[in-house]
């Protein structure tokens, strides 16, 4: 590894990654014109593309589709992901602290380990995500979609999770007294415990 490589993590510049026979800078160019409503730009369409370790810190994705994307280890910091599809997504080790996830889809994605403090995922779509392991101090979760979702030893302090149905959710080995639960929220005792 280089010293560029060193200094910034080991992540993959975006100039260096290419999907469908596209440089991935083409691709954003394009999407933050389709973004803007410019008729001259396109949708980012990376459904499956290989963007793991990618450097997107602050990068604007928001409405892209990455269903059944590599993103494992990428940094996705700050980046505006606003209704951006992650459909069975792999963010393993993702950093998307204080990025914006509003109305973001995830259903089914895997976000273990995933550093997400301080994010935005309000009204986010998260059934049978997997979560297990990640830092989520400081996340507004607030009315997010979290059935089926696995906590399990995942970083809660903090967290918003107001107005939001925990029904169905594993949130075993989590410590919920610093999170903002919904009201009358009481924990459900583990399976086969009485």
């Amino acid at each position: 590894m280089g010293i560029l490589g060193k200094l910034t993590g080991g992540l993959r510049r975006a100039q260096s990654i290419r999907h469908n026979g596209k440089r991935l800078t083409e691709i954003l160019e394009a999407h933050a014109k389709f973004v803007r409503g410019d008729e001259n730009g396109a949708r980012a369409e990376l459904a499956g593309a290989d963007l793991s370790r990618a450097n997107l810190e602050k990068a604007n994705l928001a409405l892209a589709n990455l269903t059944e994307a590599n993103l494992e280890g990428a940094s996705l910091r700050e980046a505006k992901l606003v209704s951006a599809d992650f459909s069975r997504a792999n963010l393993r080790k993702a950093d998307l602290r204080k990025a914006d996830l509003t109305e973001a889809h995830l259903p089914g994605a895997d976000l273990s380990e995933a550093q997400l403090g301080g994010a935005e995922m309000f009204r986010a779509d998260l059934r049978d995500a997997v979560l297990r392991r990640a830092n989520l101090g400081a996340t507004n979760l607030r009315s997010a979609d979290v059935h089926g979702a696995d906590f399990q030893g995942a970083h809660l302090q903090t967290t918003i999770l107001r107005e939001t149905d925990l029904e169905g959710a594993d949130l075993s080995g989590t410590d919920l007294s610093t999170a903002l639960l919904p009201k009358g929220y009481k924990r459900n005792a583990p399976h086969g415990a009485s």
